[in-house]
């Protein structure tokens, strides 16, 4: 759920097809935060919006107790960012990590 632009998630522990998919990036990447249901991406768009239109300074705060998924909370807001950074430089969805990307979630 969505608390402003807090989002609080639940670990479901099992992997949920189709809630992290290219499909779902291209979706969130669309809307803005509140126009779709909560989600992650709708988190990172809200943050990569504010990065390259409004030239704010962004931050995002991942917490949670262990085992809570924090680490794959990361990977997927990355993941977000990388494709919304390659789509806005025109690169096909095909082609949507970097070897950026591939560096940070290998660390």
């Amino acid at each position: 759920t969505n608390i402003g632009s807090i989002l609080a998630s639940v670990n479901p522990y099992k992997p949920i097809p189709g809630l992290y998919s290219v499909d779902a990036i291209d979706l969130y990447r669309q809307h803005r935060l509140g126009e779709l249901p909560p989600h992650i991406f709708a988190t990172a768009n809200e943050c990569y919006c504010c990065l390259w239109k409004r030239h704010d300074s962004q931050c995002v705060l991942i917490s949670g107790e262990s085992g809570a998924g924090k680490t794959e909370s990361t990977k997927l807001l990355l993941k977000f960012l990388s494709a919304m950074s390659q789509t806005s430089l025109g690169a096909p969805a095909s082609e949507k990590t970097t070897h950026v990307e591939e560096a940070i979630l290998e660390s």
